[in-house]
């Protein structure tokens, strides 16, 4: 199972691969949206994490590319410290699985993932 993390703040992306990957989890990372395309042609990851806010592309287009160009059903979670409801629902109507505010605490973003492999028997 590989997740893919695109998060441009550093110590956050660091700290979120560190705790995916103590859970068995094969984990790729990018600093933003440009590198986390690349990453997806290459590694084709199971589930892919990202931030709103990022650079080059933004996690609204990265799901939009992922659901309008590509045709991909790869699970996506959004975090992301807007915590507006349009921006919230704007992400689900793209084609988000899920949305978690910042912050947050590593172990929730850890249920919500294992949520999606479970409803999605990704395992």
């Amino acid at each position: 199972m590989t997740i893919l993390i695109c998060e441009d703040e550093e110590i956050m992306l660091t700290a979120l691969a560190f705790r995916i990957r103590r859970q068995g989890f094969e984990v790729i990372t990018a600093e933003d949206g440009r590198e986390a395309m690349k990453k997806i042609e290459e590694h084709k990851p199971d589930i892919i994490v990202t931030d709103i806010m990022m650079p080059h592309l933004s996690g609204i287009q990265l799901l939009e590319t992922m659901r309008e160009e590509m045709n991909s059903e790869v699970p996506i979670i959004i975090i992301s410290a807007l915590e507006r409801e349009e921006t919230i629902l704007e992400t689900f109507r793209k084609g988000a699985n899920d949305f978690i505010a910042k912050p947050f605490k590593p172990n929730e973003l850890i249920l919500r993932i294992k949520k999606i492999i479970q409803e999605k028997n990704l395992s």
